[in-house]
């Protein structure tokens, strides 16, 4: 299955490099993209449970490290959650 990596600037200038264990998530979010933050949040959620979820048809279990992404992109989110117009920007 391929794998893929996708780079992202938080609202606040930081970088971070997320994983997913399937090339569903390039439906879902795309490369020099902007997206709202609660967007993004819910981009990442669908894509990555349908990784997991392909992880499982193929190997029996869904993937842990595709959940853990995911829990990375929702809890780093609630930092950004009170700010307007808080934006992801996808490298």
């Amino acid at each position: 299955m391929p794998e893929v990596t996708f780079d992202i600037v938080w609202p606040d200038g930081s970088k971070e490099q997320f994983y997913s264990p399937s090339t569903v998530v390039k439906k879902y979010i795309e490369s020099g993209q902007t997206y709202d933050l609660q967007d993004f949040v819910r981009r990442s959620q669908e894509s990555l449970i349908l990784a997991s979820d392909r992880v499982k048809q193929m190997y029996g279990s869904p993937c842990a490290l595709a959940i853990g992404q995911l829990r990375r992109v929702e809890n780093k989110a609630i930092e950004f959650a009170a700010q307007d117009n808080a934006q992801v920007k996808v490298l």
